[in-house]
């Protein structure tokens, strides 16, 4: 456990002592409105000029208020007693008559840009500069979205929008991130993706999918103060997000996978904005479209600041590639979704399914400190629901070598059970579980899942197998092996790879399915390691295999 889960739960403690709510040490923020770009009515909206307003003064003072939006963030980052928003004036397109002067293009610069013949820089606070110019009919080539990301590091993975690469002039303290501006021109941009389009195996029957976990990212670089040389010594800190980043983009390159499962703790706790920081996170995903699915962990709804799960839900929704979606609303918690994965074209037949699982975050407990909420009943039964109907459905096609997986953040209990037969890793640290066990494992089990992969416990890294129950089955049969226990490893730089005096190299697990074989084959790849790790067959005939 890291010293910020400890402070974490002293917080707790100290909150349950004076009867106040622990939860609202972590109460998570709605979603902002986004900059607007369509009206109501579905006609493009523009931007015709833009200001930084300082302190709190209300848009109203504007002669023409009404066509005024604040973009609901503090340029400051709350980092300060000062508060400073951006402000943007709206008209739509079909409001505007050839002549009418409308933004062409956003720099930002302690001098004036340079102009061709007939054009002028208009300057703003902030080292913002307006390129205007009179409208012409032509809607694609004027500014129509602003929005504001902050960080030295931020990128903005959109379909459609520029990041303006200088910063936004405000004396700002040292530790508020930078703020820039991010612009669209024209009507939203399609995305590149076919969102309707089912993931494949390839020709071989081959499909890979890379598992990144616990990324713990910040808005701005961050900081990491444990990381080690190939020869397991220490190195001085350092900023930790370029290093997670370039870190995946290693991964994602010698792989190439199919698919990528984010198994939570994407964003660190008390994220100052949620956004930037989950930009971060999936731009080199989006940048080699790749497909990706995410879960939440504990950390990436925590704090004053942090959006909440359905905030960010609402934010990945945005984003080409993403396959993400909020389950239904009678299941407790938000990233609960399934994922169907077809064999090689032109099959109809799904070889694999892949069950994502919203585990939640910790919660006050007299039981065990820190103390995680369990999967809740109402997650058991839309497993089971989900599990059956699909089955049902598969009837058609008679395929016994169908596999079913299941990614999570926090590890079920089972993972901490003494006889849990460990391979293929290391468990470096106690298993951080929910102290109550409603059995989720047990339905996995009699559901046919034959894997479960997760995150949270950085430098657990091993596969583990529980053996066969007895009890319960007729005539002392022995019940069905599985399914296998897998940890991911930390991947990001900005949560913790050491435990006690022990530095540990980042790391990714990989799984390979075979629609051919029914086989599910899994490795790891590290840091500095050429070649890959602990290579270990899990199932094979669509079966579990025991232990080597």
């Amino acid at each position: 456990m890291s010293a910020v889960e400890l402070l974490s739960a002293l917080l707790f403690a100290v909150h349950a002592f004076l009867g106040l709510d622990p939860a609202l040490i972590f109460a998570p923020k709605e979603a902002l409105p986004p900059p607007a770009v369509m009206s109501s009515d579905g006609t493009l909206t523009v931007i015709t000029d833009l200001n930084i307003q300082f302190g709190s003064a209300p848009i109203d003072n504007y002669a023409d208020s009404h066509k005024w939006h604040r973009i609901e963030k503090d340029l400051y980052l709350h980092t300060t007693y000062q508060q400073a928003w951006l402000e943007v004036e709206q008209k739509q397109v079909a409001d505007l008559t050839l002549g009418d002067l409308v933004i062409t293009a956003v720099r930002v610069d302690e001098q004036s840009p340079a102009s061709r013949a007939n054009e002028q820089w208009e300057s703003r606070p902030g080292n913002i500069w307006l390129l205007k110019k009179d409208y012409n009919g032509d809607a694609g080539a004027i500014v129509t979205s602003i929005d504001v990301l902050f960080g030295t590091d931020a990128v903005d993975p959109r379909p459609g929008w520029t990041l303006v690469y200088s910063p936004l002039a405000l004396n700002a303290p040292p530790e508020a991130p930078v703020a820039k501006i991010t612009v669209r021109h024209g009507r939203p941009a399609a995305r590149p993706d076919r969102p309707q389009t089912p993931l494949r195996a390839r020709v071989d029957g081959k499909f890979k999918i890379v598992q990144i976990s616990d990324t713990h990212m910040v808005t701005g670089p961050g900081v990491c103060k444990d990381a080690s040389d190939a020869n397991g010594q220490p190195l001085p800190e350092s900023e930790a997000d370029p290093l997670s980043v370039k870190f995946i983009r290693h991964v994602l390159d010698v792989e190439g996978p199919d698919l990528v499962v984010l198994t939570g703790d994407q964003l660190h706790h008390d994220i100052l904005d949620s956004q930037s920081t989950l930009f971060k996170v999936v731009a080199p995903l989006v940048e080699r479209s790749i497909p990706f699915a995410p879960v939440f962990g504990n950390h990436d709804d925590e704090g004053s600041y942090a959006l909440s799960r359905n905030a960010q839900m609402q934010i990945l929704d945005s984003l080409p590639f993403n396959l993400a979606r909020a389950g239904p609303a009678n299941t407790d918690g938000v990233s609960n979704y399934h994922i169907q994965i077809l064999g090689s074209a032109p099959s109809p037949v799904p070889m694999a399914t892949l069950y994502l699982i919203d585990s939640h975050g910790q919660i006050p407990s007299e039981v065990h400190n820190p103390d995680y909420k369990p999967i809740q009943p109402s997650q058991i039964k839309w497993l089971i629901d989900t599990s059956r109907a699909l089955r049902k459905a598969r009837e058609k096609y008679k395929s016994s070598k169908h596999l079913s997986l299941a990614f999570q953040h926090i590890p079920l209990p089972e993972y901490a059970d003494s006889n849990l037969i460990t391979v293929g890793g290391h468990r470096r640290e106690p298993t951080e579980g929910p102290s109550v066990n409603t059995h989720f494992y047990d339905t996995l089990l009699e559901e046919g899942v034959v894997a479960v992969g997760c995150g949270h416990d950085h430098v657990n890294d091993f596969c583990g197998l529980l053996p066969r129950k007895q009890e319960d089955m007729p005539d002392g049969e022995a019940s069905q092996l599985g399914p296998w226990l897998c940890h991911g490893g930390g991947t990001g730089f900005g949560g913790y790879m050491s435990y006690g005096p022990h530095r540990y190299h980042r790391r990714s697990r990989i799984w390979e399915l075979d629609a051919i074989t029914g086989g599910i084959t899994t490795w790891k790849r590290v840091e500095y390691a050429s070649e890959r790790v602990d290579e270990l067959v899990l199932v094979a005939g669509g079966a579990v295999v025991a232990p080597p």
